[in-house]
């Protein structure tokens, strides 16, 4: 009896961890940044206070009766319609600090290169200080997938900015990855990559560095069709430099642009059978930007300003609010929640080990002291059986 008792508590007690232990169901994730979009535009919409500067007078008629609204929420869903009408009603978004939810980078820069350090590896590099083209030392959560069981073969990166052969380490990874100006080079290219080859050539960037955010989106939906990975990033860059150009209209412009693309990325997933309500997407932003009229257009550390960007050393504070991102995400997988209200403080380091979670793997086993995974705040466990094949 003592030992029909005793197989009868441990039955209850597997049982219980079993159904608390979470039971993702989707195999794909996308996962998309949008480059140094502040909060502040995603959430409440255009400022026109930055749109009624002098300087814009040529432009601020036709921006303002494309985005404006007559409450905060028309504003924010003509800017970005898909993240409002479509992610804000069967996902959820973090960092709206109107209503007390923040997300925060924790690395002690607030650019560009350490911020997507942070996202790929979950955790702050104190050596990676600045934005030049050094080989990444730490190992992204993608080159960490592409040695495990079902996932060799199965990544895929796209950027516009030519710096991320050095950020995910190509020369080590060995990851699949269009970036700034590469051409599309896989095998069995189509009549459509062709063109966008030839396209991107023939049309000139703004920048030296970052290609225009279309040729990133047209290769991986390229790339997508012909090879259907399994995990998906593509990181968009022309909000970041239309910012820096001091552009507030094209930066709007961008950010509208950018919702679309996301919208026809995951409009292509859910047209095809493996990616079919079986993908999550995750979106989230490498740093954010100044919170005043005077300092939207940067983005910088107190330590920065005083080393690597000291251009803007006359900000000793730093540039105020440039360490504020956000995060959204839908799928099968997470929490129908809309704007998350009164939450707990976020953190940047925090994406990689919740996309791993996503994906049914241990974030512990990747590595143990990077950030954990968001949790019950964002994700769901739908049921304890994967019935997916």
């Amino acid at each position: 009896m003592k030992q029909l008792k005793r197989l009868a508590i441990l039955c209850q007690t597997l049982l219980a961890i079993l159904l608390s232990s979470p039971a993702y169901s989707a195999d794909n994730v996308l996962i998309i940044s949008i480059d140094g979009l502040r909060w502040q535009e995603v959430f409440r919409g255009y400022e026109a206070s930055l749109l009624e500067q002098p300087e814009f007078t040529s432009h601020a008629e036709i921006i303002a009766h494309e985005f404006n609204g007559q409450t905060l929420n028309e504003k924010r869903q003509k800017l970005m319609p898909f993240l409002w009408s479509v992610i804000a009603k069967d996902g959820l978004l973090i960092g709206n600090r109107d209503k007390q939810s923040a997300m925060e980078v924790s690395n002690s820069w607030w650019f560009s290169y350490p911020g997507y350090n942070e996202i790929l590896t979950g955790k702050a590099d104190p050596r990676i200080d600045s934005n030049k083209p050094v080989a990444n030392p730490n190992v992204t959560f993608l080159e960490w997938l592409n040695t495990q069981q079902g996932y060799e073969g199965q990544i895929a990166a796209f950027g516009s900015w030519d710096v991320f052969p050095a950020i995910i380490n190509t020369k080590r990874s060995n990851l699949p990855l269009n970036a700034g100006f590469m051409p599309a080079d896989w095998a069995g290219l189509t009549p459509y990559a062709q063109w966008l080859n030839q396209l991107q050539s023939d049309i000139p960037s703004p920048w030296h560095n970052v290609r225009l955010d279309a040729f990133t989106v047209g290769f991986a939906q390229a790339y997508i069709s012909a090879k259907q990975p399994k995990v998906i990033y593509v990181a968009l860059g022309e909000t970041d430099d239309f910012a820096h150009d001091g552009d507030y209209p094209a930066y709007l412009s961008s950010a509208h642009r950018s919702d679309q693309f996301i919208a026809r990325l995951w409009q292509q997933l859910q047209s095809m059978a493996q990616y079919k309500d079986n993908t999550n997407l995750v979106i989230t932003v490498d740093h954010g930007r100044g919170e005043t009229n005077e300092t939207w257009q940067h983005h910088a550390s107190p330590k920065a300003t005083k080393g690597y960007l000291d251009n803007l050393a006359q900000y000793e504070k730093g540039i105020v609010g440039s360490n504020q991102v956000w995060m959204a995400a839908i799928g099968p997988d997470i929490a129908p929640k809309g704007e998350l209200q009164n939450s707990n403080t976020f953190s940047l380091n925090q994406v990689a080990a919740t996309v791993l979670q996503l994906l049914k793997q241990n974030p512990a086993t990747f590595a143990s002291v990077n950030g954990r995974p968001i949790g019950q705040a964002m994700l769901i466990s739908p049921s304890p059986v994967n019935n997916k094949k």
